[in-house]
């Protein structure tokens, strides 16, 4: 069962399994294009992941609404990040998540389990900043989540997230810090920290490690983060 409908210009599409399952966790996913969702689902359905409903929102200002705060362009061709999240957030709260959750009740006739999160490069910078700022959130995946960003592991150790979060992934491909750009080459070791930081916390995390560059079988990383979170309590 597949639905897409546009809310304020955003592009949401609703994936849910063929099952007699009345109760399901819904998956926010924040995706650069529509094409990169449905990739993710049929991948999940691949991998036998339990079964969830897939709620992903494309036709984003990826560059400002997935980023918390202004950080300078990484390189000549490349734009700054003007840091919109918040107003983003906003607008997911009070007028893209009522309409989901209308439509899941209403038209699906599911009820629903939990709220989880997932996002890749700035959309899994973006997963784990929205459990800071809303507290419906249990799970989160981040995949190849872009913690290169200015200040963010000194966010994390000075704020308290609002979710109360249960289990969170992280991946990277393992030549994603091999790179000329100092700014980008801190990916991993930021990205270790932070899950250092909520293992210490209580949360039960995990840190994976995959073949590539940071393009390498984005679809198959992220569904490899949903499948855990899902599985995992």
């Amino acid at each position: 069962m597949n639905i897409e409908d546009k809310i304020n210009n955003k592009h949401v599409n609703i994936q849910c399994p063929k099952t007699d399952i009345k109760e399901l966790p819904v998956v926010i996913l924040h995706t650069y294009n529509e094409e990169e969702g449905r990739g993710v689902f049929e991948k999940c359905e691949k991998l036998h992941c339990p079964n969830f409903i897939l709620v992903s929102i494309s036709n984003l200002d990826w560059n400002n609404e997935m980023t918390p705060w202004f950080a300078p362009k990484l390189n000549q061709h490349d734009e700054d990040c003007l840091g919109t999240a918040n107003e983003y957030i906003e607008e997911f709260m009070e007028e893209i998540l009522p309409q989901v959750k209308n439509y899941i009740e209403q038209d699906l006739e599911k009820s629903i389990a939990y709220y989880a999160i997932a996002g890749y490069s700035l959309g899994g910078l973006f997963a784990v900043y929205a459990t800071y700022k809303t507290d419906i959130f249990t799970k989160v995946a981040s995949a190849s989540g872009s913690f290169w960003f200015p200040n963010f592991v000194e966010f994390i150790k000075e704020n308290k997230m609002k979710s109360e979060i249960q289990t969170m992934y992280f991946s990277l491909g393992n030549k994603e810090s091999k790179v000329r750009n100092q700014v980008l080459a801190t990916v991993e070791e930021h990205t270790k920290a932070i899950e250092n930081i909520y293992r210490s916390q209580g949360i039960k995390t995990i840190y994976e490690e995959n073949e590539g560059n940071h393009f390498h079988e984005a679809d198959l990383r992220m569904a490899k983060g949903i499948k855990w979170i899902l599985e995992e309590e």
